[in-house]
C-alpha cells in the first residue's frame, strides 16, 4: 500500500511542481527520489545489495538510456526544423496556408501548418519554436486570446499527425522493433481516427476560443514579442520539397534500416532545404547551432521525465500495476492501451513511455496472439495521451518556454486537446480494431 501510494504520491508532486513553474530538469529527479524512498529502493549503489538496482542508477539508467537511443533522431529533427525556419520555408509554407483557407480560420491555419511541417518530419519542439512566431502574428491580427496559442500548436503537432501511420515522429517508429512492424502499421483505423481528431479537436478548440472572446478576452501585445516582417521568402511548393524527401527516404528505406531510416530521412530534408532555399538562409551555421541547442532542451526534458519512469520502473508498485492493467478482461488491446497511457503519464513522455513499456508489454502480448499492426497503433495513439499531463515535457516546454504563459492560463485548453480528444480517439481505435478493421 505504501509503494503504491509512494508511486502516486511521486506523480502527483511532480506535477504540482511543474504546474508552480518548477524546473522540469530539478522536479523530475526529486520526484523520483520520493518514489524511492517510499518504496524502499536504496538511495545509493554503496547501500543496495548484490543485484538490487538503487535510486541514482534506475534514474541515471533511464536518463542516459533516452538519450543513448535517441539523440541523433532529436538532433537531427531539430536542426531540420531550424534550417526550414532560417531559411524562410517553414514560414512560406505557413502563409500558403493561411492564403488558401483565409484569416478568418487563423486558427485552422496554424493547426495545418504544424500538421504539415509534424507529418514532413520536423521534431515536435521545432514545430512549436518556428510556428509560434506566424501564430502570435495570426493571433494578432484576429485578435484572439494568446493563452490558447500553446493548444493550437499542440493539437497541430501531438495529435493527429505524431501518431498517424506513416508519421515520421519516433512515436511512431518506437514500436517497429519490438513488434515487427512497419510505420504504416494498421493504416486504415489510422486514417479515420487521424480525421476523428482533427474535426473533434478542431470544433472544441474553438468553442473554448469563442466563449472566451464573447467574456472580453482579447490580444495582448508584449514587449518581447517579434514584430520582424519577413518579404523576401521562398517558393512555397519548392519549400513543400524537404518535408516530401523526409517521408520519402523514410518510407524507402524503413524495410532495410528500420529506425535509423528516420535518421538518414531527416539528413536527406536538411540537405534539400540548404540546396533549394540556401539564398534565402539568414545564417546556415548559426540555424544549425540554434537546432543543436534546441535538440538538446527537447531531449533533456524528456530525458529527465523518462528518468522519473526509470525509478518508478523498479518498484514494486510499478510490477504490480502492469500486471494489473495487462490481466484486464476483454480485449489484450485495451490493457495495452491502458498500459502505455499510464506509464506515459508517470514518464510524462509518450515516447518514454513507449520505451519502457513496450519491452514489458510487446513478448506477452505477441504470444496471445495479439495482431502487431493493430498493437502498434493502439500503443503509438495511447502514448499521445496522458504524455501531455501538466508535467510532461512537450506542454513545459510549449507553455512556458515558447508562448511565456502560465499553466494556470493555458493548460486547460491544452488538456483538452492534447489528453481528453486522443484518450476518446484511443477508445474509437480500440473499438475498429475489434471489429475487425484494418487486420
Amino acid at each position: 500500500m505504501l509503494s503504491m501510494l509512494g508511486l502516486i504520491g511521486g506523480l502527483i508532486l511532480l506535477t504540482v511542481l511543474v504546474m508552480r513553474g518548477m524546473n522540469l530538469l530539478i522536479v523530475a529527479p526529486l520526484s523520483a527520489l520520493f518514489v524511492a524512498v517510499l518504496n524502499g529502493v536504496p538511495i545509493f549503489p554503496q547501500f543496495a545489495a548484490k543485484g538490487e538496482v538503487d535510486f541514482i542508477t534506475g534514474y541515471m539508467d533511464g536518463f542516459a538510456g533516452f538519450i543513448t537511443s535517441w539523440y541523433l533522431m532529436f538532433l537531427a529533427g531539430a536542426i531540420f526544423g531550424k534550417v526550414m525556419e532560417d531559411s524562410g520555408a517553414a514560414e512560406s509554407v505557413s502563409h500558403w496556408i493561411v492564403s488558401k483557407i483565409g484569416m478568418k480560420h487563423a486558427v485552422l491555419a496554424i493547426v495545418l501548418a504544424c500538421a504539415v511541417l509534424t507529418y514532413g518530419g520536423v521534431s515536435l519542439f521545432v514545430v512549436a519554436f518556428a510556428v509560434f512566431p506566424m501564430a502570435v502574428s495570426l493571433f494578432k491580427e484576429a485578435n484572439l486570446p494568446r493563452r490558447f496559442i500553446p493548444a493550437a500548436l499542440a493539437f497541430g503537432s501531438t495529435t493527429f499527425t505524431m501518431t498517424s501511420a506513416g508519421s515520421p515522429e519516433i512515436q511512431n517508429w518506437i514500436p517497429i522493433p519490438f513488434l515487427g512492424t512497419s510505420p504504416y502499421a494498421g493504416w486504415e483505423v489510422s486514417i479515420i481516427t487521424s480525421i476523428f481528431m482533427l474535426i473533434v479537436g478542431y470544433w472544441l478548440l474553438m468553442q473554448m476560443i469563442n466563449r472566451s472572446v464573447k467574456k472580453g478576452e482579447h490580444f495582448v501585445e508584449r514587449d518581447t514579442d517579434n514584430t520582424e516582417v519577413r518579404t523576401n521568402l521562398p517558393n512555397p511548393i519548392l519549400s513543400l520539397v524537404p518535408l516530401l524527401a523526409v517521408l520519402a527516404v523514410a518510407f524507402i528505406f524503413h524495410d532495410s534500416l528500420a529506425q535509423s531510416a528516420l535518421i538518414l530521412a531527416l539528413i536527406s530534408g536538411i540537405l534539400a532545404t540548404w540546396l533549394l532555399n540556401r539564398k534565402y538562409f539568414r545564417n546556415f551555421w548559426d540555424a544549425v547551432s540554434d537546432g543543436t541547442l534546441g535538440a538538446l532542451i527537447a531531449i533533456g526534458n524528456t530525458a529527465a521525465v523518462v528518468g522519473f519512469g526509470g525509478v518508478a520502473k523498479i518498484t514494486p508498485a510499478f510490477a504490480t500495476a502492469v500486471d494489473f492493467m495487462t490481466s484486464i478482461p476483454g480485449s489484450p488491446l485495451i490493457g495495452g492501451a491502458l498500459a502505455v497511457m499510464v506509464i506515459a503519464g508517470l514518464t510524462g513522455s509518450s515516447s518514454g513511455g513507449q520505451t519502457i513499456a513496450l519491452p514489458i508489454l510487446a513478448p506477452h502480448y505477441l504470444d496471445m496472439g495479439v495482431n502487431a499492426e493493430a498493437l502498434h497503433r493502439t500503443v503509438s495513439l495511447s502514448s499521445g495521451t496522458l504524455d501531455s499531463l501538466p508535467h510532461g515535457g512537450y506542454a513545459v516546454t510549449t507553455i512556458r518556454s515558447i508562448a511565456g504563459e502560465t499553466h494556470k492560463d493555458a493548460y486547460p485548453a491544452f488538456g483538452v486537446v492534447t489528453v481528453v480528444v486522443p484518450i476518446i480517439t484511443v477508445v474509437l481505435a480500440v473499438i475498429l480494431f475489434s471489429v475487425g478493421l484494418g487486420i
